[in-house]
């Protein structure tokens, strides 16, 4: 079969390869990738940014659904033809984080989506229903279920509540269109006016520019009438966390996802203190979560976002276009 593999550190190391098909265990299903996402993490991994010690070569990516094509003698979830899509832990089915589950993630201490066919634990993967074809579904292991844990299971969204969305890549999107079916209202940043008139057609309540307004926690403040937003999908990290703080209300919730905007910076803890604020830090989620999710969009007919779909031969500039951070919502291959 062919796949990818990151060989080394930069995206001039991604190399298209021959490997066997895998051989089943007991308890694992044999999966035809059909498509594939990128994630940021999918883009620190490629240029040796992530964290130290990763092993190359790996098969990378995170996130891809595909159809069943085998089953091993011990699987009774899944049958030959079934449609699923892979868990980013495929180890953790239910319950809460450990570290033995949080070390085994797919396209990085395990070999990843990006190859024609993949072998999984049974516990690695879900059902998916007929609304959503493949390319969507590849959007939804990393980037939807991390909205999802970080507004309904963290989080607790109810309906009136105002909810604060930084960016517009992946989870930020999904965080968008699972706050509106829930009801909330929602202010959507970005540097983009392009970007958050695109945003306006998904219902997004109010919008910021944050390089014409660059003190936004301040706009945000007067757009809640000085109430502050219940919560916060913080994806931009140490650079954004602070106005992030000062952005949500009193007894709010912050939702620590990402670390686009840097990794490290002083933090007004007082701010945490001072207005007891709910600071999670939300690393996807696990199976279970999963499902719930994929009942939710089933019921509010909510159809992923795809910025872009490459063919398996343009992977390489797949890489770049996420790289350019010109996208809104998911990058997606075709394979």
């Amino acid at each position: 079969m062919q796949a990818y593999e990151v060989r080394g550190k930069g995206l001039d190391c991604i190399q298209l390869i021959e490997r066997k098909k895998p051989e089943l265990k007991p308890n694992e299903i044999l999966v035809k990738v059909k498509a594939v996402s990128l994630n940021y993490r999918d883009y620190m991994i490629a240029t040796g940014t992530y964290r130290a010690n990763l092993n190359y070569p790996m098969i990378p990516l995170s996130d891809g659904a595909g159809e069943v094509v085998e089953t091993g003698h011990a699987v009774k979830a899944f049958c030959v033809k079934d449609r699923v899509a892979g868990t980013f832990f495929p180890y953790w089915d239910a319950g809460s984080v450990s570290p033995e589950r949080n070390m085994k993630a797919l396209g990085g201490d395990l070999d990843g989506m990006l190859a024609e066919y993949v072998a999984l634990p049974e516990t690695g993967a879900v059902s998916l229903p007929d609304s959503l074809s493949y390319e969507e579904a590849a959007t939804l292991p990393c980037a939807g279920l991390t909205a999802w844990n970080a507004l309904f299971c963290k989080g607790n969204i109810k309906p009136g509540q105002t909810v604060l969305v930084l960016g517009t890549g992946g989870v930020s999107i999904f965080a968008l269109q699972f706050a509106k079916a829930a009801g909330a209202h929602v202010i959507v940043t970005s540097s983009s006016d392009e970007k958050l008139k695109k945003v306006k057609t998904w219902s997004a309540d109010e919008t910021i520019n944050y390089k014409k307004t660059p003190n936004w926690d301040e706009e945000v403040y007067k757009l809640t009438h000085k109430r502050g937003v219940d919560q916060v999908i913080e994806v931009g990290g140490a650079g954004t966390f602070s106005k992030s703080l000062r952005a949500v209300r009193i007894g709010g919730t912050v939702s620590m996802i990402g670390v686009l905007a840097g990794i490290s910076a002083s933090v007004d803890t007082v701010l945490i203190l001072g207005k007891s604020i709910d600071v999670h830090g939300i690393y996807v989620g696990n199976r279970s979560q999963f499902i719930d999710m994929i009942r939710g969009i089933k019921e509010n007919r909510i159809r992923p976002v795809i910025d872009q779909v490459f063919d398996f031969s343009e992977t390489g500039k797949a890489y770049k276009a996420l790289q350019a951070a010109g996208h809104v919502g998911k990058i997606v291959i075709k394979i």
